[in-house]
C-alpha cells in the first residue's frame, strides 16, 4: 500500500494522523474552550490533508467549517447567517467540484451547518453524527486512514454522548438538559 502512494499522499496520511491526535486530545479535554481550540487545529490539519490528497472540495469546505464553528457559536438560531454559510459553501463546492466523491463533504457541510445553527442537544448531535459519517465516506473514498479513524472517533463519541443524554433525561425528567 505505501509503495503505491505518492509523496503527497504519504504526507497527507501523516497530516491526517496529526489531525487524529488533535481530535483525541480535544475529546479527552474536560474544558470546552480547549476542545474548541483543538478542534480548530484538527480542522486546519484536515484541510491541509485534503489539499495534499487533492480533494479540493473537502479542503475548501473544511476551511469553512472553522468559520462555521465561530459563527454558529455567535449566531445560534440565526437563519440568515446559516443560509449565508450554506450559500458560501455551495459556491465553494461549485468552484472546486471534481467528482461524485465531493457529495460527501457537501452533505457533511449541510448537516453540520443546520445542526450547529438550528439545533441543540440530541437533535444537534444526530445531525453532527450524520456529518461525521459523510466525512468518513469521503475519507474512505480518498484513502485517508488517519482522517477515517478521526471521524470514527467523532461519530462514536457523539453516539456515546447521545446515550448519556438520554439516560440523564430518563433519570432527571424535570431538569432541562441540552
Amino acid at each position: 500500500m505505501l509503495a503505491d502512494m505518492t509523496a503527497m499522499e504519504i504526507a497527507g496520511q501523516i497530516v491526517a494522523l496529526v489531525s487524529l491526535g488533535f481530535c483525541i486530545a480535544g475529546f479527552a479535554s474536560t474544558r470546552d474552550d480547549r476542545l474548541m481550540l483543538l478542534l480548530i487545529g484538527a480542522n486546519v490539519a484536515f484541510a491541509l490533508q485534503y489539499a495534499l490528497f487533492q480533494s479540493w472540495t473537502a479542503a475548501a469546505l473544511t476551511v469553512l467549517v472553522i468559520l462555521r464553528i465561530h459563527l454558529a457559536q455567535r449566531f445560534q438560531g440565526n437563519v440568515a447567517v446559516m443560509l449565508g454559510m450554506l450559500a458560501v459553501s455551495g459556491v465553494a463546492a461549485m468552484l472546486t467540484w471534481q467528482s461524485w466523491i465531493d457529495l460527501f463533504p457537501m452533505t457533511a457541510m449541510v448537516l453540520g451547518t443546520v445542526g450547529m445553527f438550528m439545533l441543540r442537544g440530541i437533535p444537534m448531535r444526530l445531525f453532527l453524527a450524520g456529518a461525521g459519517l459523510a466525512w468518513m465516506g469521503n475519507n474512505i473514498a480518498i484513502g485517508s486512514v488517519g482522517a477515517t479513524l478521526a471521524e470514527a472517533l467523532v461519530v462514536v463519541t457523539n453516539f456515546v454522548t447521545i446515550l448519556r443524554l438520554q439516560r440523564m433525561r430518563r433519570r432527571y425528567p424535570d431538569v432541562e438538559l441540552p
